[in-house]
Protein backbone atom coordinates (compact mmCIF):
# COMPACT_ATOMS: atom_id res chain seq x y z
CA UNK A 1 0.00 0.00 0.00
CA UNK A 2 1.26 3.19 -1.33
CA UNK A 3 1.75 5.68 2.14
CA UNK A 4 0.08 9.15 1.76
CA UNK A 5 3.23 11.24 1.52
CA UNK A 6 4.02 8.80 -1.45
CA UNK A 7 1.04 9.67 -2.82
CA UNK A 8 1.49 13.12 -2.62
CA UNK A 9 4.68 13.57 -3.89
CA UNK A 10 3.41 11.45 -7.15
CA UNK A 11 0.29 13.55 -7.70
CA UNK A 12 2.55 15.99 -8.15
CA UNK A 13 5.25 14.67 -10.04
CA UNK A 14 2.98 13.25 -12.42
CA UNK A 15 0.86 16.83 -13.26
CA UNK A 16 3.99 18.46 -13.68
CA UNK A 17 5.03 15.98 -16.26
CA UNK A 18 2.03 16.19 -17.91
CA UNK A 19 1.95 19.64 -17.98
CA UNK A 20 5.59 20.30 -18.76
CA UNK A 21 5.30 17.54 -22.02
CA UNK A 22 1.83 19.41 -22.89
CA UNK A 23 2.95 22.74 -22.86
CA UNK A 24 6.40 22.19 -24.75
CA UNK A 25 3.82 20.41 -27.43
CA UNK A 26 1.85 23.27 -27.49
CA UNK A 27 4.50 25.68 -28.51
CA UNK A 28 6.05 23.47 -30.70
CA UNK A 29 2.74 21.87 -32.72
CA UNK A 30 0.73 25.07 -32.03
CA UNK A 31 -2.05 22.84 -31.15
CA UNK A 32 -3.87 23.80 -27.65
CA UNK A 33 -5.47 20.44 -26.91
CA UNK A 34 -2.95 17.58 -28.47
CA UNK A 35 -1.94 17.29 -25.25
CA UNK A 36 -5.26 15.98 -23.42
CA UNK A 37 -5.49 13.78 -27.06
CA UNK A 38 -2.00 12.65 -26.43
CA UNK A 39 -2.93 11.54 -22.74
CA UNK A 40 -6.63 9.76 -23.74
CA UNK A 41 -5.10 7.96 -26.38
CA UNK A 42 -2.29 6.54 -23.74
CA UNK A 43 -4.76 5.75 -21.55
CA UNK A 44 -7.01 4.03 -24.25
CA UNK A 45 -3.68 2.21 -25.51
CA UNK A 46 -3.02 0.96 -21.66
CA UNK A 47 -7.02 -0.54 -21.85
CA UNK A 48 -6.47 -1.97 -24.83
CA UNK A 49 -3.61 -3.69 -23.72
CA UNK A 50 -5.22 -5.33 -20.26
CA UNK A 51 -8.07 -6.32 -22.20
CA UNK A 52 -5.90 -8.55 -24.74
CA UNK A 53 -4.67 -10.59 -21.66
CA UNK A 54 -6.33 -13.27 -20.26
CA UNK A 55 -8.25 -11.75 -17.94
CA UNK A 56 -10.89 -9.53 -18.13
CA UNK A 57 -10.79 -5.22 -18.89
CA UNK A 58 -13.27 -4.76 -15.87
CA UNK A 59 -11.14 -7.18 -13.65
CA UNK A 60 -7.98 -5.17 -13.91
CA UNK A 61 -9.97 -1.94 -13.50
CA UNK A 62 -11.57 -3.46 -10.63
CA UNK A 63 -8.24 -4.37 -9.21
CA UNK A 64 -6.95 -1.08 -9.27
CA UNK A 65 -6.16 1.22 -5.87
CA UNK A 66 -7.84 4.49 -5.54
CA UNK A 67 -4.63 6.06 -5.45
CA UNK A 68 -4.00 5.01 -8.99
CA UNK A 69 -7.27 6.57 -10.13
CA UNK A 70 -5.61 9.68 -8.99
CA UNK A 71 -2.71 9.59 -10.73
CA UNK A 72 -4.80 9.20 -13.77
CA UNK A 73 -6.57 12.24 -12.63
CA UNK A 74 -3.49 14.07 -11.99
CA UNK A 75 -2.03 13.31 -15.38
CA UNK A 76 -5.17 14.56 -17.05
CA UNK A 77 -5.78 17.59 -14.80
CA UNK A 78 -1.97 18.69 -15.93
CA UNK A 79 -2.76 17.96 -19.68
CA UNK A 80 -5.96 20.51 -19.67
CA UNK A 81 -4.19 23.15 -17.33
CA UNK A 82 -1.18 23.10 -19.88
CA UNK A 83 -3.88 24.04 -22.69
CA UNK A 84 -5.34 26.61 -20.86
CA UNK A 85 -2.15 28.45 -19.96
CA UNK A 86 -1.16 27.99 -23.31
CA UNK A 87 -4.67 29.77 -24.34
CA UNK A 88 -4.14 32.55 -21.88
CA UNK A 89 -0.98 33.42 -23.56
CA UNK A 90 -1.99 33.79 -26.57
CA UNK A 91 -5.12 35.95 -25.82
CA UNK A 92 -2.51 38.22 -23.76
CA UNK A 93 -0.28 38.91 -26.76
CA UNK A 94 2.44 36.51 -26.60
CA UNK A 95 2.65 35.34 -30.42
CA UNK A 96 6.02 32.67 -29.80
CA UNK A 97 3.37 30.43 -28.06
Amino acid sequence: MIDIIQLVILLVLVFVLMYGIGFIFNMLLKTTHFPIYLYVAAVIGMLVYWAWNSESLWGHLVGLKFGEYLLFVSGLAGAILSGKTIQMLRVRGYKMF
